[in-house]
Parts: structure tokens; sequence; C-alpha cells
């Protein structure tokens, strides 16, 4: 089996949340947010570094007391990929990189999800990995819930927040949901911001179709896992009882 190339970790951790200003900064258990996602990634030794990525002084400040790798980036980024390229350029990761997107609202990130999301890196051909996980076909009907087909090879077919694929008979009916976790080679995630927003990507608002679009696979690993995010601040009480409940050893 080849060897896993080098793998850094990127947390971008924007200020500025419409629905959550400063989420970064929340504090939970006594810690700001930022910070449970940053020691959670650190139980995944398969990564090399991990930073955070910022726009803000109160971010980049907080992180740095903290000792916490971090980097100001721009303010002006239209996602959070174009934040980790940013990033992964300042930090001068090599292009046989790879480069995971963490998400920065996810304090209660499982770290064998990281280990999935590496694990086809072994592949040279792969170039981009995601994560998805079977769901309810309740939770399916949201919009906000994207989903996922793919081939049998694991490759990406579609993504979409319409309800896909559409069953004739509901009886058996399997739906994947897609969990916002990336892994890119650092050459791909170059390509990914040179090629702008395309027409697919526009219409679902889903960036991961910019890739579909122009022909760049995303292999796809099913894990059983939960992607927990915090969205607004009523979340918080939630994932402080899971983190509070939580004596997981480092894996």
């Amino acid at each position: 089996m080849n060897l896993l190339p080098p793998c850094y970790g990127i947390i971008p951790a924007r200020f500025g949340s419409r629905r959550f200003p400063g989420k970064p900064l929340a504090k939970i258990l006594g810690k700001p947010m930022f910070q449970h996602v940053v020691e959670r990634a650190g139980r995944c030794k398969d990564l090399k570094e991990i930073a955070l990525a910022t726009d803000d002084e109160r971010i980049f400040n907080t992180a740095k007391s903290l000792n916490v790798k971090v980097v100001m980036t721009r303010k002006d980024h239209a996602s959070g990929t174009d934040r980790v390229f940013e990033a992964a350029e300042l930090l001068s990761v090599p292009d046989n990189a790879v480069v995971v997107n963490i998400q920065g609202d996810e304090p209660a990130l499982n770290p064998s999800m990281l280990y999935e999301l590496l694990h086809d890196f072994h592949q040279p051909e792969v170039q981009v990995t995601t994560l998805a996980r079977r769901i309810a076909p309740e939770e399916a009907e949201n919009p906000d819930r994207v989903k996922v087909v793919f081939a049998k090879d694991g490759k990406a077919l579609y993504f979409s927040r319409s309800f896909i694929p559409f069953f004739q008979n509901p009886e058996g009916t399997w739906i994947y949901g897609h969990i916002g976790l990336y892994a890119f080679r650092m050459s791909a995630l170059r390509k990914f911001v040179a090629m702008g927003p395309g027409r697919l990507e526009e219409t679902e608002k889903l960036e991961q179709l910019r890739l579909l679009e122009n022909g760049v696979p995303i292999h796809v690993t099913v894990t059983e896992h939960r992607s927990i995010g915090v969205d607004r601040p009523e979340d918080i009480a939630f994932v402080t009882d899971i983190l509070a409940g939580d004596s997981a050893p480092p894996l």
C-alpha cells in the first residue's frame, strides 16, 4: 500500500455569521468553540499540523494566547474553501500534501471521521474526498440537509438540496446525507479556487458541484458518525451536553 502523504488540517474561523456572530469565540465548558475543534482534530495522528484560518483580530489574538497555530486571512472570501486555500499557501503546504477543510463550528467532531476522510489518499489517483451518512427520508426532505448519490466505486455522481434519488417505490428507501468535511490534494485545491463558481454550484449553492462540473472526481466514504454543528446560540447547550459526557481517550 502507498504511504499517506503529509496531511494538514485547516479550520476556517470567520467572525461574521448572520445567525451567530462571533461563533468561534462562543464559550463551551470554559473554552472558545474553536479550541474544542482544534483539540478534537488533534486526536487524529494522521494530521501533521493543524491551524486556524481567521479574518478577525479577536479570534487571532485569542488563538495566540492559547498557543493555537493561526493565520490571518482576507475578509472577502466567498467560501470557507477559498479561506482554507489562502491559509494553506501562507503555511507553505507542498503540492503533494493533503489539506483537510475542518468545519470550525463542529466542537463535537469525532476524530474517527478524519481517519475515514484521509484513508483513500493511500491511492495516488484520489484528489478529493468527503463523507456521507445514511439518513431517514424525513430528514432528507429538508433542503438544508444536502444529499449525495455516488457510484459503486465511491465517486460522487451528484449533490443536491433536493430529494435524491427519487423513489418510485418508497419501500426500502435509502438516502445518504452529505457531511461537509473535505480533504484535497493541494494541487486539486489550487485548481478548485482557479475554476471559479460554476452554473450548478450557483444554482444549488453547493460549492462541491464546481468540481463535478469540471470533471474532478470526489470520493465519498460512508461513515456511521454524525456531524453535529453549531448554527445558532441555542445549539450551544446541546453540544455542551455531548462534550461533558465525552471521556474518550485520544485515538
